[in-house]
């Protein structure tokens, strides 16, 4: 394994990337919207909701088609605390892994197909690296930077919780321990998912904004696991936090073994 031309080629990226504002612009926004102006408005919902004379029966037919364990959970708060538990808590968890996710998938488009569309990969592909080399190095480069966005994400989302819903729950309540396994175990494999997903369809595709349109679809399956949870049908607890990331950790681990075996210098040259 030629490490430093690895290394080269990872910096390479990532500085590309960052000179993108195709690339950069999402990763910027997308965060504070989520990290920041979503948890303040959740926090106020029920404040306002309570203000402005709404009825409250709406949230206990909410809360009562959740599971008892998430009940169980929720004991000891009142109504208002109990709704703004559950909304930046557990129904904010799917939402959260749409981060590394994004991230990944965004620079690893960029990556291949931002290459083709750049006219710059033919000239990577005949570069003196191995066909593993060069296939490391575009998985690690996207693979860490979105990593990096998720943890800081994390941090920035943990602050705003506590400081938004402070008026009414009056202590720090904020991460738990499926938080902590959401973002260092989760997190980490679905940013792998997106990664390799896209790795297939950035060979395939003509340019950054195809690729990238193409592997948005990888998103459903998070969007699903939120609309289960508001339903009712489950609960982003520690246990269930476990076992999604064992599944997709192995859904990984086959992709990789395919995207590896598929990832070919001579096919990448004959489709540029």
């Amino acid at each position: 394994m030629n490490t430093r031309a690895i290394m080269a080629i990872i910096r390479k990226d990532l500085k590309v990337a960052v000179q993108n504002r195709g690339v950069l612009l999402p990763i910027i926004i997308l965060p504070l919207i989520l990290f920041v102006v979503l948890p303040w408005v959740m926090a106020y919902v029920p404040s306002l909701a309570n203000g402005s004379g709404t009825s409250m029966s709406n949230v206990d037919e909410l809360l009562a088609r959740m599971p008892v364990g998430l009940l169980r959970e929720l004991r000891g708060y009142t109504q208002e605390q109990q709704l703004i538990v559950f909304m930046l808590v557990y129904m904010f968890a799917p939402m959260f892994l749409i981060l590394p996710m994004m991230v990944s998938s965004v620079i690893a488009a960029d990556s291949f197909a931002g290459e083709k569309e750049r006219k710059t990969l033919e000239a990577l592909l005949y570069t003196p690296t191995s066909d593993r080399d060069l296939f490391i190095a575009k998985l690690l480069g996207s693979w860490t930077a979105a990593l990096t966005v998720a943890i800081l994400g994390f941090i920035l989302y943990a602050v705003m919780v506590n400081a938004a819903a402070w008026h009414s729950i009056h202590h720090i309540f904020f991460p738990n321990w499926m938080w902590i396994a959401l973002v260092l175990w989760v997190s980490p494999a679905v940013a792998g998912l997106g990664l390799i997903v896209m790795v297939f369809v950035s060979v395939r595709a003509q340019g950054f904004q195809d690729a990238y349109q193409t592997g948005g679809l990888i998103v459903l399956p998070l969007l699903a696991l939120m609309i289960g949870q508001i339903s009712g049908v489950m609960y982003f607890s520690l246990a269930v936090v476990m076992i999604t990331g064992v599944i997709i950790w192995l859904i990984d681990a086959v992709l990789l073994v395919l995207a590896s075996k598929s990832f070919r210098r001579s096919e990448l040259m004959t489709r540029l």
